[in-house]
């Protein structure tokens, strides 16, 4: 995949799970990466930037300070996000699905917004969102999670609208919708943690190496005519 070496690449949600995983695996193969979060963690691979993704004047100030750096963008893997713990949807808080919602799907589009600016001056990039599996699927154990399902069937139909827009202009946009990821996103949900293994055809989480693989594959060359797809990858959960 000799894509990576020497292309510049943003990965949002850079501090850990798929996205800290995806910022290494590129760095390792010679990608010049950006990693953007609010938080520094000394593992961090690439070079650090800060941003709040529900904040526009902070995106715009992340995405100029890369610019400013590198003078171009060639990839963006848009992998922030957060889940709310399981809640009925009709207790749910406006404050907890405003959050989630603005994360999952403002924080993205603001993402997406101000880079494929840069990439549409450049007549070039490739971008890649992190959706999941669950914007399609309810999952079939007790797991309510309104905001979180609805924030990822959005990002799906968002990819969607910006490639159709933008590949003509040579901008290529796709999502990756993985299931269960191996990360402190599943956060203390341990009591299910072996049921949704046992519902998953291959009885395992996926590693967060392997995401980060196919996020890396999507903004390859190998890619190129890859406009618009969500690739699902989930271990067969969605089968049932």
């Amino acid at each position: 995949m000799t894509w990576c070496e020497g292309a510049v690449v943003v990965v949002t949600g850079a501090a850990g799970g798929v996205g800290g995983a995806t910022a290494a695996w590129l760095a390792t193969r010679g990608a010049a990466v950006f990693s953007l979060d609010q938080r520094q963690p000394a593992d961090l691979a690439g070079t650090f930037v800060e941003v709040d993704v529900l904040d526009e004047a902070s995106v715009q100030q992340a995405v100029r300070s890369v610019v400013e750096q590198a003078g171009r963008i060639d990839g963006l893997v848009a992998a922030a996000g957060l889940s709310e713990e399981p809640t009925p949807a009709e207790e749910m808080t406006l404050a907890t699905w405003s959050r989630t919602i603005g994360v999952n799907l403002t924080g993205v589009f603001l993402t997406c917004r101000e880079v494929g600016e840069v990439m549409l001056a450049q007549g070039s990039g490739r971008i890649v969102t992190v959706a999941s599996m669950s914007g399609a699927h309810v999952v079939n154990v007790p797991q309510q999670q309104v905001a979180y399902n609805a924030s990822k069937g959005g990002l799906v139909a968002m990819t969607k609208s910006l490639a159709y827009e933008w590949a003509p202009r040579g901008v290529r946009v796709n999502a990756l919708s993985p299931g269960y990821v191996d990360t402190p996103l599943l956060g203390s949900k341990h009591d299910l943690h072996e049921v949704w293994k046992a519902a998953t055809p291959v009885h395992r989480f996926a590693e967060p190496d392997e995401v980060a693989a196919a996020a890396a594959w999507l903004l390859s060359d190998e890619a190129a005519f890859c406009v618009g797809t969500e690739l699902l990858m989930d271990g067969g959960y969605s089968l049932a």
